[in-house]
């Protein structure tokens, strides 16, 4: 008895030492992976206690976007001849109303070959799509989560190098590929900013690109977004009393609850107009991760809004998830 009690301690006792062990290993990679910090206030990230807003420093620096002088800067740039003059007027359409629309960045070929090879990969099982209840005759499936680890062709277009340009441009650093959403449809999702989701620090550091993969018809639920709304202050879980205890307990129903109504106060109080996105196949829209937009009604359930949206932050900024505390996994960076 007394053999197998030391046995049983000696084997919890080498499971806790390779516990430990390799949690000290992907810290250290964690860690690895988020540098060279960039923040004016570099931070512990085993000290922090909960991954939220809040046990941040306030410290910079602001993208260079976002700063108070950034039209002086675009004209600058210009004037060195480091930019051209449609880069300065989409950094000054960036600075004033957090997103700018690249025409026909691809080729209607190229997405069609994309699509060819995400259903596909849908219809071989090789790619889950999130569950869903749709509605009553919705024939559409839903979305899927970071296709580009299934499908190369989804890859490709998240590493595409003339969306990096920009990425690097408006962010005024390299960018890390970190998310894509492919959709067959509307989201009807309501009115929020990435920043709730993907967070950074120092603030700021997050972008997302919207691809068309078709025209896109005003009855299928377009994306809206507000001009404008990413230089509002922001939004934190903690400041709405979102503990990360709370969201474990309770996931989205207290994101639900408090912050899409404090959204929709915000969009009141500062009178914030919506913009419909009605692009053609091959058109990106760019926006600001703190810009707040939405999935708008689908009036016609029988439209698909074939899209794809990719995310990216700054190199050596920290990306973490406001809503639930958590640093990002290594896992999902691409």
């Amino acid at each position: 008895m007394l053999s197998e009690l030391r046995r049983e301690l000696g084997w919890m006792a080498r499971t806790a030492l390779r516990r430990s062990r390799g949690l000290l290993r992907s810290r250290a990679a964690m860690r690895r992976r988020f540098q060279p910090y960039f923040a004016d206030e570099p931070v512990d990230l085993d000290a922090i206690r909960d991954y939220k807003l809040e046990y941040f420093p306030r410290a910079g620096p602001l993208p260079w976007l976002d700063l108070p002088d950034a039209e002086l800067r675009v004209a600058e740039k210009l004037a060195r001849g480091e930019i051209t003059g449609e880069e300065a007027g989409q950094c000054r359409r960036w600075a004033s109303d957090g997103f700018i629309v690249l025409e026909r960045a691809f080729s209607p070929e190229s997405l069609d070959r994309t699509w060819l090879a995400y259903e596909e990969a849908i219809r071989s099982g090789a790619l889950a799509l999130q569950p869903e209840s749709p509605a009553a005759g919705d024939l559409l499936p839903s979305r899927s989560l970071d296709a580009h680890f299934v499908v190369p062709e989804i890859r490709q277009v998240l590493h595409d190098e003339g969306l990096q340009k920009w990425m690097r441009l408006l962010l005024g650093r390299p960018p890390v590929p970190f998310q894509t959403l492919v959709s067959h449809k509307g989201s009807e999702q309501r009115e929020h900013s990435d920043a709730i989701h993907m967070t950074t620090y120092p603030v700021g550091y997050l972008t997302a690109a919207w691809i068309a993969f078709e025209d896109i018809h005003p009855d299928c639920g377009p994306i809206v977004y507000y001009p404008g709304s990413h230089k509002l202050p922001y939004v934190s879980s903690l400041g709405l009393g979102i503990s990360r205890s709370a969201f474990r307990r309770r996931g989205y129903a207290a994101y639900f609850e408090r912050y899409e109504p404090a959204i929709q106060r915000l969009i009141a109080e500062n009178g914030l107009r919506p913009v419909v996105f009605l692009p053609k196949k091959g058109d990106v829209l760019l926006w600001h991760g703190n810009l707040i937009h939405a999935g708008s009604p689908r009036r016609n359930l029988a439209l698909s809004r074939r899209a794809v949206v990719l995310h990216y932050f700054a190199k050596g900024a920290v990306c973490y998830h406001d809503i639930a505390g958590t640093l990002t996994s290594l896992d999902r960076l691409a």
